[in-house]
């Protein structure tokens, strides 16, 4: 069950996979240089939704 601040971020994905997105990612911005380290290297650290 997803609850708390992970409720609005499910929600978001939900809405683009509806609407074509293909991917997406959900990281977290407290972690120094998230989203280079997600898109650009083989170590993610987050979670990726595809379709």
């Amino acid at each position: 069950m997803v609850t708390g601040g992970m409720l609005p971020k499910t929600q978001a994905l939900r809405r683009a996979l509806e609407g074509g997105v293909k991917c997406a990612h959900i990281i977290d911005g407290r972690v120094e240089h998230a989203l280079l380290r997600e898109i650009l290297t083989d170590a993610p650290v987050g979670t990726t939704i595809t379709a």
